[in-house]
Order: structure tokens, then sequence, then C-alpha cells
């Protein structure tokens, strides 16, 4: 029997201080394909698979999906988001990506302790100062440090020191609830600023990082939803919502067939 694919739509509007996406409408196939497949047939109908950059969208998709249609079509409940890994040595970037608040040539600003960076270039890369030299160092984004966090409005920056051991990510969103979002340094003269704050033996959280992870839509978000131990193995470089896990992502290697969830237009 031939089964036909289950759309189900929605629209959501979602704005923010970070980045704005209006008129987004995310749908659901339950027609198992691979990875490629996926991603064609999103841009087919004028959208791209999924690109999942906050956790309001998180919620709303594990209300919409329909696991039974999910588990039918593959013997599972995970769906192919939009998310890949291309192993290439990835540029670093903002956690505030928003390009108006760079001066040209500000972004490039760098103050690494020597021999720093000396992390591999495989997965998400995250960036720490220390109070003693203001000097920067690349780590694994899992530790618990203090986050440094800023308030922006306009041309006035104010830099704000976090009293919670947080990993990077819990850092940025949190920094991102109640702030503006982890600190960009632009300048020695912001460097130098954020030092005299830092205080103790420890290290401190500001919004550098570098992601081989990427979105198919070409999109720069650096929300993540990881479950817990993954990504773990090189080889998977394609990810999937497990929505019997609350959509938390996992790799897979990108010949597996699943349903998946596009966004675009749709065919409501």
């Amino acid at each position: 029997m031939n089964v036909r694919p289950t759309l189900i739509c929605f629209f959501f509007l979602w704005l923010s201080a970070v980045s704005s996406a209006a008129g987004r409408q995310y749908y659901f196939v339950y027609d198992r394909k691979n990875f490629t497949e996926a991603q064609r047939y999103c841009r087919e109908k004028d959208g791209d698979l999924a690109t999942v950059d906050n956790m309001e969208v998180m919620k709303i998709l594990n209300n919409t999906a329909n696991l039974d249609n999910m588990f039918y079509s593959n013997n599972s409940y995970r769906a192919w988001i939009g998310l890949y890994d291309d192993h290439v040595p990835n540029p670093w970037r903002w956690s505030l990506s928003d390009t108006s608040f760079y001066k040209p040539g500000e972004t490039e600003f760098r103050r690494w302790k020597t021999g720093q960076p000396d992390v591999g270039y495989s997965r998400k890369v995250c960036t720490v100062m220390r109070p003693s030299d203001g000097l920067w160092d690349d780590v694994g984004c899992d530790g618990r440090w203090y986050p440094v966090c800023a308030d922006v409005r306009g041309s006035d920056v104010t830099f704000v020191i976090v009293a919670l051991a947080l990993t990077w990510t819990q850092a940025q969103s949190h920094c991102r609830a109640h702030h503006t979002d982890l600190a960009s340094v632009r300048n020695m003269a912001e460097n130098q600023k954020v030092q005299e704050m830092l205080y103790g033996g420890g290290v401190y959280w500001f919004g550098l990082f570098r992601d081989s992870w990427k979105w198919s839509d070409g999109s720069t978000s650096s929300f993540s939803f990881w479950k817990n131990g993954q990504p773990d193995n090189n080889n998977e470089t394609c990810v999937a919502a497990d929505f019997s896990q609350s959509g938390a992502w996992e790799d897979w290697p990108c010949d597996m067939e699943r349903a998946f969830i596009c966004y675009g237009p749709g065919e409501c």
C-alpha cells in the first residue's frame, strides 16, 4: 500500500534582539529519505531543511510532531533537520551575529595567548579570557566557567559578569535571556574593560566560537540542542531530532532514511 506523505504546517513569528525570522512555516514529511534527498525535496518546494535557531522553535516542533506517523514511516521517532558537519576548518565568529554592531575590521580583533588557538578543527570550540593577562585560550565548550555577558543599547555596551558556573551553550542562553548576548570583544579598549572586571584564578567565557556544524540554508545560528553524549562519531555528519526525547539532536550517517522537517511555503 502506498502511503502519501503527510504534511503538518504551522506559522511561527520570532523576533529577538540578536536576529529575526518572520513568517517561517515548518512542515513534517513522513516519507523516508536520506539527508541529501530530504534536502533536495525541501529545496524543490522553495524552502530548505529546517533551521532550528532557538528553543521556542524546538518546543513548537515537539508539539507538532506526529509520533505515530513518524514511527510508521521509519520505525523510529527521528526526523532530519538541516544541520550537518562539513569537517572544514571554520573561521571564528561571534555569538552576537548582528553585523550592525561591528565596525569595519573590528570583528578581526584577536588577543590569543602564545600558542593559541591549539584545539583541533573538529566539532565546536569556544573561547575564554584569563584575569591575569586578558589573553584568550580556545577550549572545549563543555567546561563550566563564569560568563561575561553584554548589554548593547545602540553604540553603548555594558559588560556583566554572571556568578554562575555554566557551559558555553548554557552561558549563551543565559546571556541572551537576561542581557543581549555573550560579550563580543571588538578592540583593545573593550578587552581591557572586560579584564578589569575579572577576578580569581579561573577563566571566563565570552562570545567567540568556531563550529564545523552548519545549517543547510546557510544560517549562522549557534543554538544547539544535543542529546547528552552527542555528537559522538566523526563519520556521522548529519543531524536528526529524536522526538521520543523532546526532539534532542543526534548525529547519524547521512545515508540513513528518515522522516524530515522542511521550512518554507509548504503544501498546505
